[in-house]
């Protein structure tokens, strides 16, 4: 990442910008890479690198290349927003799997990205391009179209006014559209996106509430788009996404019956 600010870049920025240079298309880099991807000298990234492996952030292989360490995996398992959630969802995530053999996902809001916290694929389940630790456009999928919607109104304006990324010939570009889709999923309680990031598939997505009753993640079942019609996967997702919500201590949920 190269700064073109009129300040220098902190001690921080470029350990971080060193991190960011990994990539899920390039987890190993050499020296030389990491000095052009992030815009340091080599003699910086040379300092940097060292730290960071010899802390165990990064870790060095045979053939002299970089990738990222475990002791990073352990400092991010300490994410509230990860395992504790994980755990809570994974048996819900599970029963959903095992009813339809499709991918399931869990995801939280990082805006204006979803983050992807797990997912469950079988071996016949059309591909996706999600993977856990990932990130996708938040409107392009729906997990991100359930997060967005009950998202704080200057979350939602800060990405409607944004260009809005496209990925396929389906995928909303608009702001009008956008916000015509998040007012459906507030009334109706989850949503269907219809091939906004791949031509093949689709998915039918649900909000997952918290101890407070805010939406705190959403979950998913991504389908072949040539598959079952979608509207009847409505009810499993959305019991599974109850479920967890009631796991979760939220009230609304502990109020349904299950």
């Amino acid at each position: 990442m190269r700064h073109t600010s009129a300040q220098a870049p902190s001690v921080v920025d470029r350990v971080l910008d060193v991190l960011a240079a990994f990539t899920p298309d390039r987890p190993a880099l050499t020296l030389s890479e990491l000095s052009r991807r992030t815009g340091l000298p080599l003699s910086t990234t040379h300092r940097i690198v060292g730290e960071l492996a010899r802390r165990g952030a990064l870790e060095r292989q045979d053939d002299g290349r970089y990738r990222v360490g475990l002791w990073l995996w352990e400092v991010a398992s300490l994410s509230p927003r990860g395992p504790v959630l994980r755990d809570a969802a994974m048996p819900f995530l599970e029963d959903l799997y095992e009813a339809t053999h499709e991918n399931v996902q869990l995801a939280v809001l990082d805006v204006p990205d979803v983050v992807y916290v797990e997912r469950i694929s079988g071996r016949n389940a059309v591909s996706i391009v999600s993977r856990p630790g990932g990130r996708l456009a938040a409107h392009a999928t729906g997990v991100g179209l359930v997060l967005l919607a009950h998202a704080p109104a200057e979350v939602q304006e800060q990405v409607l006014a944004a260009p809005l990324r496209r990925y396929t010939g389906k995928t909303i570009t608009s702001a009008e559209e956008l916000r015509r889709v998040l007012a459906d999923v507030r009334r109706d309680g989850y949503v269907i996106s219809d091939r906004q990031v791949e031509m093949v598939s689709l998915s039918v997505a649900a909000p997952v509430h918290g101890a407070d009753d805010t939406v705190v993640a959403a979950i998913s079942i991504v389908i072949p788009a040539s598959g079952p019609d979608p509207r009847s996967m409505v009810p499993a997702v959305r019991a599974a996404a109850r479920g967890i919500s009631r796991t979760l201590g939220a009230p609304r949920a502990l109020r349904q019956p299950s």
